[in-house]
């Protein structure tokens, strides 16, 4: 598989990208270059290797899940320069 000037072209618009010929040509080759390598990988013989992830093992440590008590309604809106009793009060700060 290789890539043409043209998908080189089309790339460069997809990514808002104004390039010359010089970097037209040199896009075209380092692209072309990394797809031969990724070429090598089907030749890599993958028989009875397990699908991963993520290339290392992860193994994470996590806390239970457990319910704690909270700050009330009352409590949290007590020091509030503003609110309803029921949710905090602020100026609107965006216009329609």
């Amino acid at each position: 598989m290789s890539v043409s000037k043209e998908e080189i072209l089309y790339i460069a618009k997809l990514a808002n990208l104004k390039i010359n010929d010089n970097e037209i040509e040199k896009y075209k080759n380092d692209i072309n270059q990394i797809l031969d390598y990724i070429k090598l990988l089907d030749e890599v013989d993958t028989t009875g290797v397990k699908p991963l992830s993520h290339p290392l093992e992860f193994n994470a440590k996590l806390r239970e899940d457990v319910m704690i008590d909270s700050v009330s309604t009352e409590d949290a809106l007590k020091n509030a320069p503003s609110h309803d009793g029921e949710y905090f009060k602020i100026p609107k700060v965006i216009n329609q």
